[in-house]
């Protein structure tokens, strides 16, 4: 008995001996990271993109910038080598939102759509149901969430499929909506990819044919960018994420292109050149929704136009994206007619963000006569 007793002291002492070991394991890593994140706001956009592209062969960090009339961008490799200059085919995750948003401007202009109609005017949707309006949709303020669980993103798991939106058609997300039912009440800013892609469901409604075919058309015959699309898979880097033709989450996340065109992109809103785009920098909502760690290296979120980011203090328009393997940023002043162009290779978790480090420079931007 002696010996039973005795042994199992030595188990417990073993399991508290390891519990404790885990604690301090995790103690001293979240102090390494947090004392890391605090040096962050004091670094130069180079330091940054020194330390999130160290030792990495893999890094292929494309840095973009807009000044007036003048467009130039870099390629970055392993510990900021720069290397020569190639347009590589990137996904840009959530600034796919931006586009989806800049058909809806089309469609505004051309008295197709007002931003005060409920989408099922134009979504086939039980009565006697609220259904949000397009505006409350593309600035987060509907009430839905982010997403809504489905069993195929089990599916996706268990077949080792990166992109958990796989396979979630634009049938299944019309039923999310009968089944999620929001109230006429104002609620505050949650980002939502579900509420973007009902917005592109409606789209499709409006203009007669898929998101897909609509988007890309609106792609080369509006905005004549050469090298941009709903992702087919193809591309010159690793990593993309899968979709079906009839995914449902397309208007959230789907399109890669390459810096040249995305320079392009950008500085089309920025100089407004196509007059309908300018409906989106437009503060539509105030939202209040700059985090806590983003606020303490000056990037803010004080306002939603349509689809895009609003920071007022600083008076920059900006959005970004991330997918399993990408992170991107894109941003413009227009009263000082400055952009920034970040799209990356890396994972949005991996170091530091292409946001952070786009909003750096785009302040850096902004402080140079």
């Amino acid at each position: 008995m002696k010996k039973v007793i005795s042994k199992r002291k030595k188990i417990l002492r073993y399991v508290v001996i390891s519990v404790l070991a885990v604690v301090l394991a995790f103690g001293i890593f979240t102090a390494i990271a947090a004392y890391r994140m605090s040096l962050i706001p004091s670094m130069t956009f180079q330091k940054m993109l020194n330390y999130t592209t160290k030792d990495n062969k893999d890094a292929v960090i494309t840095v973009g910038i807009i000044k007036g009339a003048s467009m130039s961008y870099t390629v970055y490799g392993k510990s900021g080598t720069i290397l020569p200059s190639k347009e590589y085919t990137y996904e840009i995750g959530s600034a796919t939102k931006t586009f989806t948003c800049s058909l809806l401007c089309k469609a505004i202009s051309e008295g197709r759509v007002k931003l005060t109609d409920s989408i099922d005017r134009y979504i086939s949707l039980p009565e006697s149901n609220y259904y949000p309006t397009f505006g409350k949709l593309v600035t987060h303020t509907s009430g839905y969430k982010g997403y809504y669980f489905n069993w195929q993103m089990v599916n996706n798991f268990f077949h080792r499929q990166k992109n958990d939106f796989y396979g979630i058609s634009e049938e299944t997300l019309a039923k999310q909506i009968s089944m999620h039912i929001v109230r006429d009440k104002e609620y505050p800013f949650y980002y939502s990819n579900f509420g973007i892609s009902v917005v592109g469901i409606a789209l499709s409604h409006i203009y007669g044919k898929d998101y897909t075919s609509a988007m890309n058309d609106f792609i080369v015959s509006d905005l004549s960018l050469e090298h941009t699309k709903i992702a087919d898979g193809s591309g010159d880097l690793k990593g993309y994420w899968n979709w079906k033709s009839d995914d449902g989450y397309i208007p959230a996340g789907a399109i890669t292109s390459t810096i040249g065109d995305m320079l392009e992109y950008v500085d089309l809103h920025m100089t407004e050149s196509i007059p309908y785009l300018a409906l989106g920098h437009q503060e539509v909502a105030k939202i209040n929704a700059t985090q806590k760690q983003y606020e303490k290296m000056n990037i803010r979120t004080d306002a939603a136009g349509i689809g895009w980011m609003i920071d007022k203090q600083n008076n920059i328009i900006w959005h970004n994206g991330g997918t399993s393997n990408f992170n991107s940023y894109i941003a413009f002043d227009p009263k000082d007619q400055v952009g920034v162009v970040i799209l990356s290779n890396l994972s949005p978790n991996y170091r530091i963000p292409a946001t952070v480090m786009g909003a750096r420079l785009m302040l850096d931007l902004q402080s140079k006569p």
